[in-house]
Parts: structure tokens; sequence; C-alpha cells
């Protein structure tokens, strides 16, 4: 694995372990995971963390655990083959998750991005 696919790994366990995601489900929650970050990619994941966080907000208690990625995996399977179409803006990312929203939304780079924007087909 190459220093990039795991930096973007740990980008995403750090979203997950920030808000406490796995919700004491860690065997069956990290498994998983693991298939979507085989299935996607992990900028995907991260934006579609963040899109079901913001949405589980409104719900007490906070969703956890395999049901939490289960509704990141509907937001990924929706975003199959069509535009992906956001609620967040990069300011608003990095201020929830304290990590920089260039892998994500490919701005403020001088050098080509690897925007999940601009390539969404897989």
């Amino acid at each position: 694995m190459e220093i990039w696919e795991e930096i973007s790994r740990q980008r995403v366990k750090y979203i997950i372990d920030s808000y406490q995601l796995d919700g004491g489900d860690d065997e069956f929650f990290y498994e998983y995971l693991e298939d979507l970050l085989q299935a996607y990619a992990p900028p995907q994941i991260e934006l579609a963390l963040v899109e079901i966080l913001i949405e589980s907000w409104r719900i007490t208690p906070l969703i956890r655990g395999i049901a939490f990625l289960e509704r990141s995996h509907d937001l990924l399977k929706s975003w199959e083959n069509k535009e992906i179409t956001t609620n967040i803006s990069p300011t608003h990312f990095r201020l929830i998750t304290g990590l920089d929203p260039t892998p994500i939304f490919g701005i403020g780079i001088s050098q080509p991005s690897r925007s999940i924007f601009s390539n969404v087909s897989k």
C-alpha cells in the first residue's frame, strides 16, 4: 500500500474515532468499513461519513455502529455513476472533521487535483 493510500485510510478512521462512530460494534463495524474501503475511494467515504453525521445530529441518540455505516453505504451507492451533490462546504468539512478538505473538494491547490468531484465514475 502506498503512503497516500494509508493516509487516506487514516483520515477515514480519524473521523470515526473522533465521533466514536463504531458504537461498540468493533469487529463487525471494522469489517464493514474495510469492505467500504475496498469498494469506494476514501475521500468519498469521508464525505459520506460527514454527511450522515450531520444528518444524524437531528436524531437522539446519535446513530452509531453498523447502522451508521449502512446509512453511509446507502449514500455512497446513491452517488454511483452520477454527480455527487453535497450539503456541506469545504469550510464546514474542516470545522467538523479538523481535516484538510482538499482531497474531497479539490480546492486551494496549485497542482492537479484528485477531487472526488472531478471523477465520479468508478
